[in-house]
C-alpha cells in the first residue's frame, strides 16, 4: 500500500474550495506547513491528521492512503449461528453451545432465589425447625 497523503490533502482541500491558508488556520499551524504536506516533504502528527479527517469528513484511511470506503453491512459478515444480537449490551455476542452447570445457572439467575425465599421463606423454616425436631 503506497502512501497518498499528498495528493488526497490536495485533492479533498480543492473538493471544498479552501486553501492552504483556511487548512492551516482551522489546523493552528502556518501555511508553509500544509504546502510542505501537499509536496510530500513533510508528514502531519497523529493529532493533525486525524484534525484533518473531521475537516474533510472523511476516514484516515481515505486520507493517508487514498481507500475509498465501501458499503459493507456488518450483517452480511455475522455467522446467525455463532452470534446473536444482545440489545441490553448493544453487541453481538456468543451462542452458548454447552448447557449451562448449576454454577453458572446461579451466576444468571441469582434473583430467582430471592423470589423463591421471599415466597417460602417461612415455609422452609418451619420444616427446617420441624427436622430439628427429629
Amino acid at each position: 500500500m503506497e502512501i497518498q497523503f499528498p495528493l488526497q490533502l490536495k485533492k479533498l482541500r480543492t473538493k471544498l474550495e479552501m486553501s492552504q491558508e483556511d487548512v492551516a488556520g482551522k489546523l493552528y499551524i502556518s501555511r508553509q506547513a500544509v504546502s510542505r504536506w501537499e509536496a510530500g516533504d513533510a508528514t502531519p502528527d497523529m493529532s493533525n491528521l486525524i484534525k484533518l479527517s473531521e475537516i474533510f469528513d472523511c476516514s484516515l484511511d481515505m486520507l493517508v492512503l487514498g481507500i475509498e470506503p465501501t458499503q459493507d453491512n456488518i450483517e452480511d459478515k455475522i455467522d446467525k449461528d455463532e452470534f446473536v444480537f444482545d440489545p441490553r449490551k448493544g453487541k453481538y455476542i456468543r451462542r452458548r453451545r454447552e448447557k449451562m452447570n448449576f454454577w453458572e445457572f446461579l451466576a444468571h439467575y441469582w434473583w430467582i432465589l430471592i423470589i423463591f425465599f421471599a415466597i417460602f421463606g417461612n415455609t422452609i423454616s418451619d420444616v427446617i425447625e420441624a427436622l430439628k425436631g427429629f
